[in-house]
């Protein structure tokens, strides 16, 4: 499994890469993939021998715990891209059998483990999932290296995934924080209108919330301005009042805090408490980030919050043929990060028919080569062409409904669209607009 290890890359926001995109919604609605040796970098798969194999994609999501609320809307994801691939393989005439299996992570690394190496030990040979920074680090290290099963998480942001020693089996559709982290710096300071305030910054103590507020703390003060903290609190402590106290002292411009909604119950309420907290000064991130204010959170720790979360391309044919597709199916409404667990499922697919295995080694040798140029480009609107493709060995570049994927020699995508959001006092969410982020290498 450590046959070798991919040259790291940084990844940054350049000075010029973020494009703000003014047009407002207005409605609610480098290694971390890891290994020289594991991928090829976009070059031709050659033409599978036998396209009859099968497929298991397992798919890892948190049915309970801190990202419940992620859960059903990622597992359905999952069997949508599973009824697109199956139509499309009918169409292109390819006899593969496939099949998606669900396990709960239940939001615990410990839990993500074991539901990695139960899906694997039942045949799966490509993982969507995990959800949690923390889960991917250790079914990483723990699962998909040792057992040489790839992973594509649609949700795991953390910088430090990028760095991991995975050996080519980590990938993720979600973009890292090192961009979303300076991404969130750069709205906060158009929303305040400079950078002249103090910061108070706060986050759940793990890979996830650590991490984030790291970079955002590098890049907030890069660009000349003051932070406190951070305060950093263990997830598992029955309350907060002290580290809300220590949020809220100095009566600080505005508070970055980065949490999960479970953990915020909890933190907001602590928050409330205080007396001093304005929540309308608060920025936040994905984590916190659903179509309305859980009950579990007071609506006056979230109600007029900000934050930025990943999203998918304002309009076009790929996007709305989702949205429909997603409406027409019923059950869990959307939610953050589910088009990206659409993507990944199909990743799953689409490099192991380019491999003509369902061999996790064999599938992440194809993951890069059919995610990024060059190639014919094609998006699940024309899946039944790109399956021809692929079983033709030409060079394709599948491009998802989150936008173009494009993995570096990271397993990390290049290219983001984040949605800026906003917490009326109503608890709905509404995005206020949407911008482009796009990574550079230092």
């Amino acid at each position: 499994m450590y046959a070798g290890t991919r040259a790291r890359r940084m990844l940054a926001v350049g000075a010029g890469a973020i494009v703000l995109g003014l047009a407002g919604c207005g409605g609610d609605d480098d290694d971390g993939g890891g290994g020289g040796t594991a991928t090829t970098t976009g070059g031709s798969a050659q033409a599978p021998a036998d396209t009859s194999f099968e497929l298991t994609i397992g798919d890892l999501v948190p049915l309970t715990g801190d990202l419940s609320p992620f859960g059903p809307p990622g597992r359905k994801s999952a069997d949508l891209a599973l009824t697109q691939i199956r139509d499309a393989m009918g169409e292109a005439g390819v006899d593969t059998t496939v099949s998606v299996e669900h396990s709960d992570t239940e939001s615990s690394p410990q839990a993500a483990v074991q539901a990695a190496r139960q899906l694997i030990s039942g045949g799966a040979g490509c993982l969507a999932g995990p959800w949690a920074s923390s889960e991917t680090i250790a079914v990483a290290e723990s699962v998909a290296a040792r057992q040489r099963t790839p992973l594509v998480s649609p949700s795991s942001t953390d910088s430090g995934i990028t760095d991991l020693d995975d050996d080519g089996f980590v990938y993720r559709t979600a973009p890292s924080d090192n961009l979303q982290a300076r991404a969130l710096a750069d709205v906060v300071e158009e929303e305040l209108g400079g950078t002249d305030g103090t910061i108070s910054l706060a986050a759940r103590n793990d890979a996830y919330g650590q991490g984030f507020i790291d970079k955002f703390r590098a890049a907030w003060e890069e660009k000349g301005g003051r932070t406190t903290g951070p305060v950093l609190y263990d997830p598992e402590q029955p309350s907060y009042n002290s580290e809300a106290g220590e949020i809220v002292a100095g009566n600080p411009d505005a508070y970055v805090i980065i949490d999960f909604f479970e953990t915020y119950g909890k933190m907001g309420a602590s928050l409330v408490r205080t007396g001093r907290f304005d929540p309308t000064r608060l920025f936040t991130a994905d984590g916190l980030a659903s179509d309305r204010i859980p009950d579990t959170i007071p609506t006056r720790a979230l109600a007029g919050a900000r934050g930025t979360r990943p999203g998918t391309p304002e309009s076009g044919a790929v996007v709305d043929q989702f949205a429909r597709i997603y409406r027409a199916a019923g059950g869990a409404p959307r939610q953050t990060f589910d088009a990206q667990n659409f993507d990944a499922t199909m990743l799953c697919y689409l490099a192991a028919l380019a491999a003509g295995s369902s061999d996790g080694a064999d599938i992440a040798e194809q993951m890069q080569a059919v995610s990024s140029p060059p190639g014919e480009r094609f998006t699940f609107l024309e899946l039944a062409d790109g399956i021809r493709a692929i079983a033709n060995g030409d060079e394709v570049d599948f491009d998802g409904v989150t936008g173009p994927i494009d993995f570096d020699d990271n397993g990390d995508p290049t290219a983001a669209t984040y949605e800026v959001y906003r917490y009326g006092s109503d608890g709905v969410l509404r995005v206020d607009r949407l911008f482009e982020a796009r990574a550079t290498e230092r």
